[in-house]
Formats: C-alpha cells, sequence, structure tokens
C-alpha cells in the first residue's frame, strides 16, 4: 500500500517559486533544508499531518552534482515558469513496491537534508518517469513526518489527478503500486498533473 506523500513545485529559483504559490494558493512555504547530493534545496507547505507540497530548485551554492539532478530540474531555463512538475508516493517497502511497479521509476537511492534521511526512486537521466507524470517512491525514516513540523496555514489536497495519452498506462501503474484510488488518471493530449487544493479561500488549482 502507498499513499500521496507530497507534491513538488519545481522552479529555476525557490523565489520563483514562493512567489508562484503564493501567488496560487495565498500561503507562504517554509524553509526547508538543502539536499548536497543532489545540489537542490527546498521550501515546504503543509497540507495535512503526513502530506506537504515542496518547492524545489537548483542551489546556487552548492557545487554541481556530477549527474542530472532529480526531477527533471536541469531542462528549466533561468527564465522557466514554476510548475507542479512531479509528486511522490510514501511506501513501507520502496525496493519491493519499486519491484512491483508497472513502469521503470529508477534506481533506489539514499538522500539527506540536514538530519532527514530517507531512501527515493531517481531515474539516472533526471527524468520524471512516464512521461512526466509517474510518482517518485520514499521511503522516510523512524522521524516523525516533515509535515508534522510545519504550521497549518489550512491548506489541504483535495484531489491529485493526472492527464496521460495512454490513461490506462498510468492507471496500471498506479495499481501496481498500491495508489488505484488515490489519483485520477484521465486521458489528456498531452501528459501533465494538476492538483486542486483546499484554501481558506476555496479550492485553488496547481497544474504542469
Amino acid at each position: 500500500m502507498s499513499r500521496i506523500d507530497h507534491i513538488t513545485v519545481t522552479a529555476p529559483t525557490l523565489a520563483a517559486g514562493a512567489a508562484f504559490v503564493l501567488k496560487a494558493l495565498g500561503a507562504t512555504p517554509q524553509p526547508g533544508g538543502e539536499h548536497p547530493r543532489m545540489g537542490t534545496h527546498n521550501l515546504l507547505l503543509r497540507l495535512g499531518d503526513a502530506l506537504f507540497l515542496e518547492i524545489i530548485a537548483p542551489n546556487p551554492d552548492a557545487p554541481p552534482p556530477g549527474r542530472p539532478r532529480w526531477f527533471a530540474l536541469d531542462r528549466l531555463a533561468p527564465d522557466s515558469p514554476p510548475s507542479l512538475g512531479t509528486w511522490v508516493a510514501r511506501t513501507d517497502d520502496i525496493r519491493a513496491t519499486a519491484a512491483v511497479g508497472s513502469e521503470d521509476l529508477g534506481p533506489v537511492e539514499p538522500m539527506s537534508r540536514g538530519q532527514r534521511n530517507w531512501l527515493i526512486t531517481i531515474p539516472a537521466d533526471g527524468s520524471v518517469a512516464l512521461d512526466g507524470v509517474a510518482p517518485a517512491l520514499i521511503e522516510w525514516d523512524d522521524h516523525p513526518h516533515p509535515a508534522a513540523g510545519l504550521p497549518d496555514q489550512g491548506l489541504s489536497l483535495a484531489r491529485l489527478e493526472i492527464f496521460h495519452p495512454d490513461p490506462q498506462r498510468a492507471a496500471a501503474l498506479l495499481a501496481s503500486i498500491g495508489l488505484e484510488d488515490a489519483v485520477a488518471c484521465q486521458h489528456g493530449d498531452k501528459p501533465r498533473l494538476v492538483a486542486h487544493i483546499n484554501t481558506p479561500q476555496g479550492i485553488k488549482e496547481l497544474s504542469t
């Protein structure tokens, strides 16, 4: 069984990502930290007790990672608009879940941010699997979930949708990793993600 763990806004800079989220959701993200192995850093917004929104961008103060950055961040131009770039599904046994997935989600790798450690799937070329709509898989360490320490700004995830020219393929992936009832798969001319977020001002959208 897997669960939606977080949704990720990718941006060329954290400032651009924060401005995008503030305009879209009316909320200011909190400082996250740095990912030394990827040369990235992030900001966070609580969406529930064990669910959050992440803004991630290349860290200009970090040395180049010597490999493609995750979530296709190296493909962003300096003036690329921020967008809902990907999402992450939590599992208690990442290797077993990845092994039964109907799509190759990438090797399982160790990662860290400050005192937090976890395992995550990352395609070797830094892409997002299934044309940009598949989740990464994550298995957290034994610390409390990162969302638990974030202030509650009245936000929650109402629903997450996948649009893909072959929605059956996307649905098959979700079913194979135990997420068939968590995310809606629909036909779309191009692959994209849409997140519907409950806010104090009503439901707002973030999209690819």
